[in-house]
């Protein structure tokens, strides 16, 4: 069997009566949320880390975003440092494409792109190595809320000669996905599931 067929050929051992998206969304409601003074926020495994990633999550994700690209117009995937790597990873695997890490570290190789990072929660500097004139990436995100780390990385890769064409989140909440949109009229943004928070619940939107 074919590496880049792996993925796609397992089945989930959850509860196969769901489909992907259900399964995405039980998860996301079932998350744990903890409060930071007057905020809540929801802790998932595909967005923090914790809790476990089980695999039925993981593969549902994996799926939904496969069908959902046309990856014949797709030459490389980018991720984001660090969630964007369990993604990132199988999916790559499972399209058959290249992978590249957008770093919190400088490597100091040729062409690399130094990208200044400004959330609504923190600064940084972030770098992108290896992206080729003429490249047609497709940027896969966690999450996106204030949009902030997104857009550092599409204005880092406007310094490039790569096109940024597809922008996929796997979760949406707040303003900043819209803001994405009408900054980047170029690049196409989707996402899995939009959600907001009521008080300690997670409310996904239909």
């Amino acid at each position: 069997m074919p590496m880049n067929m792996w993925i796609i050929s397992q089945s989930c051992e959850g509860d196969n009566s769901m489909n992907p998206i259900q399964k995405l969304r039980g998860s996301l409601e079932r998350a744990p949320v903890i409060w930071k003074g007057d905020y809540p926020y929801f802790i998932h495994s595909i967005t923090d880390g914790v809790p476990r990633l089980e695999p039925e999550v993981l593969q549902a994700v994996i799926d939904l975003v496969v069908e959902r690209v046309d990856w014949q117009k797709i030459d490389a995937i980018v991720g984001i440092e660090a969630m964007g790597l369990p993604i990132c990873a199988p999916l790559a695997l499972a399209v058959n494409k290249p992978l590249i890490i957008v770093r919190k570290r400088s490597y100091g190789l040729e062409g690399e792109v130094k990208i200044d990072q400004s959330t609504g929660y923190s600064k940084g500097e972030m770098y992108i190595n290896d992206i080729k004139d003429g490249e047609r990436v497709f940027i896969m995100e966690d999450v996106i809320s204030t949009g902030g780390t997104m857009r550092a990385v599409l204005k880092g890769l406007a310094n490039t000669k790569a096109t940024a064409s597809v922008v996929m989140t796997v979760v949406e909440k707040g303003e900043g996905m819209a803001q994405l949109k009408s900054e980047f009229s170029n690049t196409n943004f989707e996402s899995l599931v939009a959600l907001h928070m009521d008080g300690a619940k997670v409310v996904i939107h239909d």
